[in-house]
């Protein structure tokens, strides 16, 4: 598979449970499940965008029909993982752009047939609740007592607006935000398997910037890697990318507000705000840089300015002045 056409995350999407990131309650109960024949008839993935629902969802519909699933995977054999018509037993449906009642009604009378080629006929519906108050209504009555060869699989990155006679009738998991660490296991893999060089500092900074989410560390790290090209990827280059600062810049902030220099916290505002970066990365820099420090040596003025600056972020999202804001915040934090 050639990277030049597919996107980092396409290419690099787990094929199996053991692939899959920072959700091993949950790939690890679903196994046991289909190893011990207790397979639910409709399921609830819920969690932030790239933490792998619908990746999982996948792996399940095709495990589910694997006639010699075994150890978590799926043997590569029997007649279903051989079939290249897999698709006719599985469906993908975006409830984003399908989220009306006629679409209801097609999938309901869809389930009455049986499967093509596995013994499963597996619906997933990704952000589901997308779906219409008729539509939920329509599909409720399936969910209650869907034919014994169909499995739903419902994912959502908002569970709260699903109605709760949905959410009852389905086995629920919680997917977390992958760890920092996980995801930088994940960046080095794909770079190594790319023949791409990047330093330590480099592939930390990319994960953190996915912010709990595997697809969005490596769509960002297929940006930073196309402007490289050859070239090794280093924190420089992702600041140029991003128009982010050195966190250097942030500690110094930090140090002249406990220093009470409020001449400096000034200066030192005028550069973060004369810089390309946008105000989302500057509170992000910011509060790291605070929490960081406050790690280091417990102290009053450190824990006040950290109330100061979360209070902040979101005043900071809608303003019309962001910088005098910012501005203010600080010399409020440092006595001025």
């Amino acid at each position: 598979m050639n990277s030049n056409v597919k996107s980092f995350y396409r290419i690099y999407r787990p094929k199996s449970f053991d692939a899959v990131v920072g959700q091993e309650f949950i790939t690890r109960t679903l196994s046991n499940q289909i190893a011990s024949q207790k397979i639910g008839h409709a399921y609830l993935f819920c969690g932030t965008r790239g933490t792998g629902k619908t990746s999982v969802a996948k792996i399940f519909a095709d495990a589910v029909n694997c006639e010699n699933f075994k150890d978590g995977k799926v043997c590569g054999q029997c007649a279903w993982c051989q079939n290249p018509n897999k698709s006719m037993d599985i469906f993908e449906i975006d409830a984003a752009s399908n989220n009306g009642v006629d679409a209801v009604r097609d999938l309901i009378e869809s389930v009455k047939y049986p499967p093509v080629v596995g013994k499963y006929k597996v619906y997933i519906i990704d952000e589901v609740h997308m779906f219409s108050g008729a539509a939920f209504n329509a599909l409720l009555k399936t969910l209650e007592e869907p034919p014994a060869h169909v499995i739903f699989v419902l994912a959502t990155t908002e569970p709260h607006k699903l109605l709760p006679t949905v959410q009852s009738r389905c086995l629920r998991f919680n997917f977390q935000n992958v760890g920092l660490a996980d995801l930088e296991k994940v960046i080095k893999g794909v770079f190594q398997n790319e023949k791409i060089t990047a330093d330590d500092a480099a592939v930390t900074l990319i994960a953190k910037e996915g912010q709990g989410s595997v697809r969005d560390a490596l769509s960002f790290a297929d940006t930073v890697a196309a402007y490289c090209g050859k070239d090794p990827i280093t924190v420089a280059a992702i600041n140029h990318v991003v128009g982010g600062l050195d966190a250097k810049v942030f500690q110094t902030l930090v140090a002249q507000i406990v220093a009470n220099d409020a001449k400096g916290v000034r200066e030192t505002v005028n550069q973060i705000f004369n810089s390309s970066t946008g105000t989302a990365r500057i509170m992000a820099g910011t509060l790291t840089a605070l929490k960081d420090a406050y790690v280091q040596q417990t102290n009053p003025r450190l824990a006040n300015a950290l109330r100061i600056f979360a209070n902040l972020e979101t005043t900071l999202k809608y303003a019309n002045d962001p910088h005098g804001y910012f501005e203010t915040a600080a010399l409020v934090a440092c006595g001025a």
